[in-house]
């Protein structure tokens, strides 16, 4: 094993152990406790609200509700979706999907307060919008905060280049290589042209064609994984009684597949619903801020986000993995072995059609990621950064592309992991103040 692989290893598993996982559970709680339940009382008004029923162009930002979920969807249906459950079902076995649903569902509510704090709080004085949780804190907690919301603006930075951009980029570039025989280094450097292209347009054009590429890369992925469960239907039953069962007992040994102990099964769970839909990390409340909106209504556009990503893509994925059995094969990791699962079934096609996916699951990430790293730069150092940020961000794809996986996927991890940190503290600092506003809306809501 190299030095930088242990590295990354001993810094993922000092971020990602039980502490952050009782934190994320934690703060999800409260929030679904203190909102009563946003996540199933407001989730058809929420529907609503992004159909455009309530859209009012008066209001400061740069997109409508639905660039807004779009933009933000783009950067949580990503690789996570597909690499992301592989990796969690090959360390912890049928039983962390039951994890991924918890964290999904207490991750509505987290979502919810985070985006909703962070349009309470985002800067209007210039021509456009800023916000996210260093605005958050600074704004809603005061400058005794400031180091914290410097702390997250460096983070989602990180993050931007690890979780956003090498991990994107890396099984892109797999998958690419293996299909199609396209040498890594050719696949980074295309898709770091392509990204060039679209990040001059700022968050507009990010809106724009996140508008257009997340419709049907999630209708061409859903109806190709359907296909496998419905082809395996009379398998699916016991394969909810495994999910279950295993969720609170560990998984046993499978032929040659090593048995998973419970704290396992429940951590990795909780990590890739994380790394999916990214509740809890603050992410995705940057892209929100950006939207004509008032502060409830956003973060009620915003709960829906981790019911599309974990609740239902993640879940299909999940699904057809173990449907087909390929998780217990040895040998085969992250996209690849979502691609075994769909040649089950499509033979040579499924392999494309999983390669298909990857790209613009991976592509409409990494351009969402940008915006979010390149806010934290404006937050550090004023608008100047913006360009040098590009820069560097569009230099990472390349990078990702030719390294190895457990390598760019522990850094990405342990990064992505720190940002939860600085904004739940927040988002439970501020629960008082934001309980008062969704009062007020609900209110004149009747």
């Amino acid at each position: 094993m190299s030095t930088l692989e242990q590295i990354s290893i001993d810094f993922v598993s000092a971020v990602w152990g039980l502490p952050l996982v009782f934190l994320l559970f934690g703060a999800g709680a409260i929030f679904t406790t203190i909102y009563t339940f946003p996540q199933i009382r407001h989730f058809f008004h929420a529907i609503k609200i992004v159909r455009g029923d309530y859209d009012d162009d008066s209001m400061k930002g740069e997109i409508n509700h639905f660039q807004a979920l779009c933009a933000a969807l783009s950067a949580t249906l990503g690789l996570g979706n597909i690499a992301g459950v592989a990796v969690a079902i090959a360390s912890g076995g049928p039983g962390a999907v039951f994890w991924m649903w918890v964290a999904g569902f207490l991750g509505m509510a987290t979502k919810f307060t985070s985006i909703s704090l962070a349009l309470m709080f985002r800067d209007e004085s210039g021509s456009e919008v800023h916000g996210g949780p260093m605005y958050t804190i600074k704004n809603g907690l005061g400058k005794a905060f400031l180091p914290m919301a410097l702390a997250y603006a460096f983070f989602i930075i990180l993050s931007s280049f690890g979780a956003g951009n090498m991990f994107q980029s890396n099984q892109m570039a797999s998958i690419l290589d293996s299909t199609l025989s396209i040498p890594t280094w050719l696949s980074g450097s295309i898709f770091t042209v392509l990204a060039a292209m679209v990040l001059i347009g700022g968050i507009k054009r990010i809106g724009n064609v996140a508008g257009k590429l997340v419709p049907i890369m999630v209708v061409i992925y859903f109806l190709g994984a359907l296909g496998i469960l419905f082809y395996n239907i009379d398998k699916i039953p016991g394969l909810i009684f495994s999910i279950f069962n295993d969720a609170f007992t560990g998984t046993a040994a499978i032929g040659g597949f090593a048995g998973i102990a419970f704290k396992e099964v429940v951590i990795q769970g909780v990590r890739r619903a994380v790394f999916s839909n990214e509740a809890g990390m603050g992410s995705a409340a940057i892209a929100h801020t950006a939207a004509k909106s008032n502060p409830i209504q956003e973060g009620l556009v915003g709960l829906l986000g981790p019911f599309i990503d974990t609740i239902v893509v993640c879940s299909i994925t999940a699904l057809a993995l173990l449907v087909t059995g390929v998780w217990t094969q040895g040998g085969i990791e992250g996209s690849e072995m979502t691609a075994v699962a769909f040649e089950t079934l499509y033979g040579p096609l499924g392999r494309y059609i999983i390669t298909l996916t990857v790209v613009l699951f991976a592509f409409s990430t990494i351009i969402s990621w940008s915006y979010y790293g390149e806010q934290g730069a404006v937050f550090l150092w004023g608008e100047k950064a913006i360009v040098p940020y590009r820069l560097v961000f569009i230099s990472f794809i390349l990078i990702g592309s030719v390294l190895k996986l457990d390598v760019v996927l522990n850094f990405s991890d342990a990064v992505f992991g720190l940002l939860a940190i600085p904004n739940l503290l927040a988002n439970i600092l501020l629960t008082k103040k934001l309980k008062v506003e969704l009062k007020g809306y609900e209110a004149s809501m009747k």
